[in-house]
């Protein structure tokens, strides 16, 4: 599931907004609204929705993580409500407290969210299905990424979130080095 890590890095655009925003630094908030977009495209409308086409609804057959799936689901729900959000205020074009609570709840929420996915989700899920089957399905969403983004749908979504990053002066990795 490498579309986590798209997520991590759109994460640490919303980290830098909310460090402009509380020190009343400037920005351009089209640089989050174009965040909190491509969290919709990607992670909201393609990633999330596989989850829960073909990832939740075969635990849930398996009787395997029934509490976490009900989490995870819930939590995309509010996570769509809260993006939404992000794009409203994000588009007033005023960086507002409001804004920067509404990507911190979001933040708060996917870290820990897509770690448990990883950590407990994903590998419960590769034991249900077993080897040959879930490979099969990575295929199957592969065909689904590039029916929707194009046949470099990843990379090019991967270099939009760069873009992003560049644009708020985070793009180098060595920055992050203590």
């Amino acid at each position: 599931m490498q579309e986590h890590g798209v997520l991590e890095r759109l994460l640490l655009v919303y980290d830098e907004a909310v460090r402009r925003i509380d020190r009343s630094e400037s920005f351009d908030l089209a640089v989050i609204a174009n965040a909190a977009g491509t969290i919709q495209r990607f992670v909201e409308q393609y990633h999330e929705q596989s989850e829960e086409q073909y990832v939740f609804p075969r635990l849930e057959a398996a009787r395997r993580e029934i509490e976490l799936v009900s989490i995870l689901r819930r939590q995309h729900q509010r996570g769509r409500e809260i993006t939404n959000e992000v794009l409203r205020l994000a588009k007033a074009g005023t960086p507002t407290p409001r804004l920067a609570e509404a990507m911190r709840a979001f933040e708060r929420m996917y870290r820990p969210h897509a770690a448990r996915e990883d950590t407990v989700l994903f590998p419960a899920f590769r034991t249900v299905m077993g080897g040959r089957a879930y490979h099969e399905l990575g295929e199957k969403f592969e065909e689904e990424e590039h029916k929707r983004f194009g046949e470099h749908g990843f990379e090019n979504t991967v270099a939009e979130v760069a873009r992003l990053e560049e644009a708020l002066g985070i793009a180098d990795l060595a920055r992050f080095t203590p």
